[in-house]
């Protein structure tokens, strides 16, 4: 098959791959010349893949009780005093292995952070597409709903949707729909910074000609908004997704902390922080410690990472 050349007879150079176009971006090019962001996105790939295989690197499975022994309980870190090869960070009040417990608890919190970020980005892109581009009364009442969420804390909003949750489940069932009510729970606490975002970039999208244009040709309202304007919004979304996944995260281990979140046989970092808390002041500082450290590393990482998204995607700073 005969290759493709230009008007001198010379043969055109192939078009480059998605991934090369992705090398040469200016968002590659300014990720890399940031120590920071290279850092930060390094830490958080590092929990991510260890909390995908945690029952692999995990030294210890703290989930089975076949496993478990109250004998082995209150051992410290490996280097102290009395402590155990076979549990390098100790462990906690039931005999579970503190590192293994760490690597368990990032999956929940993570799962949780993910799930919920992506919930509120499916309301609030909705929400602020449908007030931003149809207006009038749809507008009104989204916005009014968005000013008085405002008015009160995401963590006051999620303790009451999970209060409701749990009255309505009973205390036998609520352990069983626990995952789920806390993604419901911290979603519609965090929808109204995306509906505000993307309204306000629809009203500036919605006056220019290639939307003006598809109006003319026929094209429905709904394959506009989200064929056309859509992805012409996404670069403010994005950057408040990657911020509020650390406020997910800290918000699930707020709740968990404050006893309203996973139970403590399937405990998050902040799960791990509250049975940690109870014994903190007795010597067992391990215990609240390192499932502490761990959630603080990963939230500035991720909100590090947000920050530079945030720069990077700013065409003033380019």
């Amino acid at each position: 098959m005969a290759r493709i050349t230009d008007t001198q007879g010379k043969p055109e150079a192939p078009e480059p791959g998605r991934l090369a176009r992705a090398l040469d971006s200016d968002i590659w090019y300014s990720f890399t010349r940031s120590p920071l962001a290279v850092v930060s996105a390094l830490v958080v790939s590092l929990f991510v893949l260890a909390a995908l295989f945690a029952p692999l690197i995990a030294p210890h499975n703290p989930f089975d009780p076949a496993t478990i022994s109250i004998l082995d309980s209150f051992y410290p870190p490996v280097w102290e005093e009395g402590g155990d090869p076979r549990f390098l960070l100790g462990t906690d009040d039931q005999g579970r292995d503190v590192l293994s417990t760490i690597l368990y608890g990032m999956r929940i919190s993570l799962a949780v952070g993910f799930a919920s970020v992506v919930f509120a980005m499916l309301i609030g892109i909705t929400l602020g597409l449908l007030a931003g581009y149809l207006g009038g009364w749809v507008d009104s009442i989204v916005m009014r709903i968005a000013d008085v969420q405002l008015t009160f804390p995401a963590i006051l909003i999620a303790l009451l949707i999970n209060g409701v949750a749990r009255a309505m489940a009973g205390p036998q069932s609520y352990d069983r729909v626990v995952f789920v009510v806390l993604v419901l729970s911290i979603g519609l606490s965090f929808w109204v910074q995306y509906g505000r975002t993307v309204r306000g970039s629809v009203l500036v999208e919605a006056n220019k000609e290639y939307v003006l244009a598809a109006r003319l040709i026929g094209l429905r309202p709904a394959t506009i908004m989200f064929k056309h304007v859509l992805p012409n919004v996404l670069g403010p979304v994005l950057v408040i997704a990657t911020i509020n996944l650390a406020l997910a995260i800290i918000t699930e281990a707020t709740l968990s902390f404050l006893g309203v979140g996973v139970p403590s046989t399937q405990p998050s970092l902040g799960t791990l922080i509250r049975i940690g808390n109870d014994f903190l002041f007795s010597g067992e500082w391990w215990i609240t410690i390192f499932p502490g450290i761990t959630l603080a590393i990963l939230a500035l990482s991720v909100n590090l990472l947000g920050d530079w998204l945030r720069d990077a995607l700013n065409p003033k700073l380019r």
